[in-house]
């Protein structure tokens, strides 16, 4: 494939889902990224810039980048990455680009009694998901082929943070928390950077559910995951948040990708296999 004219930048590139999507990108894009954290190995690459969010102006790097595509990925202080999506927002506007921006299942985690859909309204409980959704809504605002709203559910995958976690809890003989009444959807780091890719690729716009078709239970799910990755028995603090199932799922229905980037459970779990 020939590299594209696009210049996409990623912001939060040092974090774990910024880095995957980095990596997918690079070699068909032309494709930079922002950290925060200092290293030696982000400082050398001529493509990535030094920015932390909540003390710094993004018009500098956009000025520098000039970016066709931008990818949000970041973390950190909520109502400062509001005034960054407000600023972002102005640039997506005035110079007709696109944004693709990461947001969460949290969104509906007020909607305890079914699973949600991409047209399904917002509503949260949480600060997380209020956070979510008020940069979503801003976002809609937007002329609608310019945004591309992706919504995550909890995602997995070798050497990630859940995986790292729950390996150091069995390590230190810590208890690893599962929530039986928690019916959910998942997802694994390659699939998701290879769903963006597609996303980048064919120019697609509005709001993705990128979990997988089916669900599963919190606790059915994690138990499965640690036989997989650890063979010492681990220590299981069973959390009920709820008398009743609580769904907290993202799934996929108007806006569907193709078969081959669609994912079950039972490949998150083969993945950790590998």
């Amino acid at each position: 494939m020939k590299e594209k004219k696009d210049r996409i930048l990623i912001l939060g590139v040092s974090g774990f889902i910024g880095g995957i999507i980095y990596r997918e990108l690079c070699a068909y894009f032309n494709t930079y990224g922002t950290f925060r954290t200092p290293k030696k190995e982000l400082e050398k690459n001529h493509k990535f810039f030094n920015y932390n969010f909540e003390e710094d102006d993004i018009y500098e790097i956009l000025d520098i980048v000039k970016p066709s595509i931008v990818i949000s990925a970041l973390r950190g202080d909520f109502s400062k990455q509001v005034l960054l999506h407000e600023h972002l927002s102005e640039y997506v506007f005035s110079k007709k680009i696109r944004l693709l921006f990461l947001s969460s299942a949290n969104v509906f985690d007020a909607y305890s009694k079914y699973p949600s859909y991409e047209d399904d309204k917002t509503l949260s409980n949480s600060v997380y998901g209020h956070f979510k959704i008020k940069i979503e809504n801003m976002l809609l605002r937007l002329p609608k082929k310019n945004v591309a709203i992706l919504r995550l559910p909890m995602v997995f995958g070798a050497k990630s943070p859940r995986e790292i976690e729950i390996l150091e809890n069995i390590k230190e003989n810590e208890p690893v928390e599962v929530f039986p009444n928690l019916v959910m959807n998942v997802t694994n780091y390659d699939k998701l950077a290879q769903q963006v890719h597609y996303i980048v690729n064919r120019n697609k716009y509005g709001i993705f559910h990128l979990g997988s078709n089916d669900l599963v239970h919190h606790d059915d799910f994690i138990k499965e995951m640690i036989e997989i990755i650890s063979t010492k028995q681990a220590i299981l603090k069973r959390v009920y948040t709820t008398n009743d199932e609580r769904y907290l799922a993202v799934l996929p229905k108007s806006n569907k990708l193709p078969k081959h980037l669609q994912i079950y459970s039972m490949e998150v779990l083969e993945d950790l296999k590998k």
